[in-house]
Formats: structure tokens, C-alpha cells, sequence
């Protein structure tokens, strides 16, 4: 008895030959999204995860027919990490693209989808009593000061010399007396109030007092430039801080979050680096006085500040390093192309700058 042999149904032949052909039709592929940073680019690590980096993504997602699970991580770099190893298909957040990153012959980078800056966070508190008086103890109102009272003495003695022989009525011959009211002459000369109650009878002391009267203008002029730029500082509403250049973070404590580049840009300019979990913990050290800035990416610092309106804190008048944001990828990744080119299309629509905009303002 001959075997009987079954054939296949034409089904099931075809199915065969698709998911031969095309393996990812018999199951469609789940991205492994790994997912870092602070917010304005990562606003929750809940459901459903929202954020600039995280709605590119879903847009980019979307257009390319991709499934995908988010995995959260610590870190940025413990999310480049997960990508180098393996186990992420993809990292998103604000990492930054970085000469260093990108010599890395494990990981590639997307297009740049954000354009930002990195920026420095120092606190503003309002003057107190001694800081408000403080600035006529300082050089300006002191310096002022110190020459008046070196030039009344001065002329005090001059006027005392010229007429203790003649005068001796208004200019006593005791060297202490007698100075004493030539200083009080020279004051009531320099002031031009003239009480009258001295003056000098000898053509020497008239000389002085003539050349005194001179001077007086000039030396009048100096002392109110002085007591005003005392004045001017004293009555400014805010305490000017100690960090009003780059060069002035040499030596300070700065806070930093760990696992992102703000370190490097710290040590760069002479900075002692604090590292945090996150941002939240980072600004808590600036808010204790434990360091006198915090050093990260401007926008999420300026979306803190825009959600925190009283906080003591503002951005410092200065940047220190450009940066761009992209995705990260393994480097053989056939997604790069296809991501590039969404995000480029993206860019020229304005639909990038539309959901930055609308998360910045």
C-alpha cells in the first residue's frame, strides 16, 4: 500500500512564504524605548509619558508605523549605557550630541531636533539692613571721606601757621585749638555756608583761603560722585551676585544632575561639581545655600522657573555652551534614515518648533 502524501493547503503555503519573505509581518517588532531627562523634555514617568522629547517621538512613532514600549531610566548616561549593551532599541530625552558621543563606535545619533544652551541657575534675595548700608562702608564712600578729612587737616594746619602770630583771636596759638578751627574754617569754606566766625587777616592765610576756595570745587565734585555711586548701589532693589561671569564659577560649589554632561561644562570652568539625583534635588541643594548655582540644560532651569514663579532664583545673564538635542541609536540601526528623514520633514513644517513652543511658554 503506496503512503499517502498531503499537500499543503494554499493558505498556508503563502503565510509560509510571507513570514519567510517578511518577518516582521508575522510579528510586528516592539520598539524598546528608553526614556531620561527632566522636564520640559520628559514631564512624568508615568502613563502616558509626556514631554517635547516624547512627543517628537510619538509623531516620528506614528509616521513610520512603529509600535514601541517606553523604558524609563535613571539617567542619560545610563540610558546610552542600555542602547551600547543592547537592551533599548532607542534612547530619548535631552541628550545632548557631544564630540565624545559621537566618536563612541557603539551608538549613532538622529537629526537634531532642539536647538538650546547650557545655563546657570543663582538665587536672588532681596538686600537686607547691612546690605543696604553696606556700600558707604566701601571704597567709593570711605575713599571720599579719607581725602576730605586729609585735606581739612591740611589746610587746617596752613591756615593755623599763617595766623596764629596775628590772629590769634580766631587762630588760638594752641597747635590743637588753633587747627581745630582752621579745620572748622576750611569745612565752612568747602561747604560755602560761611558762619563768618573765622577768617584770616594775614595776606599769606588769604592766599591759602583763596587757593582753598579753588579746590574746594573740585574736591566738592569728587565727594558727591563718591556718596552717589554709594547711594545708587545702596537703594538697587536686588543684592548683586557673586557669579556675574564665567570666570567667576572658578572656585565655587556648583550643583549638578548625574549622568549628564553639566559635570564636564563644570570642571571646564573651574568649578567644583556636586552631583544630584535629579533636578528637583539639585536646585534643593541651591535652595539650602550648600552651593552657589546649579549648572544644566537652560530650558528645563527656565521651565522651573516658569512653573515656580517664586522661587528665589534666575537664569544668570550668560550661557555657557551651545547644545543639540537627538535620539540615540545603535550604530548599525536601520532606523536612522527613516527617523532623519520624519524629523527633518518635521523641522520644515514647523511642527517641531509647534510642540516646543507650546511646552516652553
Amino acid at each position: 500500500m503506496k503512503g499517502v502524501i498531503r499537500v499543503p493547503s494554499v493558505g498556508l503555503l503563502l503565510a509560509g512564504l510571507i513570514s519567510v519573505a517578511v518577518p516582521g509581518a508575522a510579528m510586528a517588532e516592539v520598539l524598546r524605548v528608553g526614556v531620561s531627562g527632566a522636564p520640559p523634555f520628559v514631564l512624568s514617568k508615568g502613563d502616558p509619558a509626556q514631554g517635547i522629547s516624547i512627543q517628537i517621538w510619538e509623531e516620528v512613532a506614528s509616521r513610520l508605523n512603529k509600535t514601541y514600549e517606553f523604558i524609563h531610566q535613571p539617567n542619560t548616561e545610563a540610558n546610552i549605557a542600555a542602547v551600547k549593551k543592547g537592551d533599548l532599541d532607542l534612547a530619548i530625552g535631552p541628550i545632548s550630541i557631544t564630540p565624545d558621543r559621537l566618536a563612541n563606535p557603539e551608538i549613532d545619533f538622529t537629526q537634531p531636533y532642539f536647538y538650546g544652551r547650557e545655563g546657570l541657575m543663582i538665587p536672588v534675595k532681596a538686600p537686607g539692613l547691612w546690605v543696604r548700608f553696606q556700600p558707604f562702608f566701601g571704597w567709593a564712600a570711605l575713599s571720599s571721606l579719607g581725602g576730605l578729612m586729609i585735606l581739612l587737616f591740611l589746610v587746617g594746619n596752613l591756615i593755623w601757621l599763617a595766623e596764629r602770630r596775628r590772629n590769634t583771636e580766631h587762630f588760638p596759638r594752641q597747635y590743637l585749638h588753633g587747627v581745630g578751627n582752621g579745620m572748622w574754617f576750611a569745612l565752612v569754606t568747602l561747604t560755602t555756608v560761611g558762619y563768618g566766625d573765622r577768617s584770616p587777616v594775614t595776606r599769606t592765610g588769604r592766599t591759602i583761603t583763596g587757593v582753598w576756595m579753588l579746590m574746594s570745587l573740585l574736591a566738592l565734585s569728587s565727594i558727591t560722585a563718591g556718596l552717589a555711586s554709594a547711594f545708587t548701589v545702596s537703594l538697587s532693589n536686588l543684592q548683586p551676585t557673586a557669579i556675574k561671569d564665567r570666570s567667576d564659577l572658578r572656585g565655587k560649589a556648583v550643583s549638578v544632575v548625574a549622568g549628564t554632561i553639566s559635570e564636564k561644562w563644570a570642571r571646564m570652568y573651574g568649578a567644583s561639581a556636586i552631583e544630584s539625583a535629579d533636578l528637583d534635588a539639585a536646585i534643593d541643594l541651591l535652595a539650602k545655600g550648600k552651593v552657589a548655582a546649579v549648572l544644566f540644560d537652560e530650558a528645563p532651569l527656565r521651565y522651573y522657573l516658569q512653573q515656580n514663579p517664586e522661587a528665589p532664583f534666575k537664569m544668570a545673564p550668560f550661557a555657557l555652551a551651545n547644545q543639540t538635542y537627538g535620539f540615540v541609536i545603535p550604530v548599525s540601526s536601520d532606523l536612522r534614515t527613516p527617523i532623519d528623514v520624519v524629523l527633518l520633514q518635521m523641522q520644515r513644517s514647523g511642527e517641531v518648533k509647534s510642540i516646543t513652543d507650546r511646552l516652553l511658554q
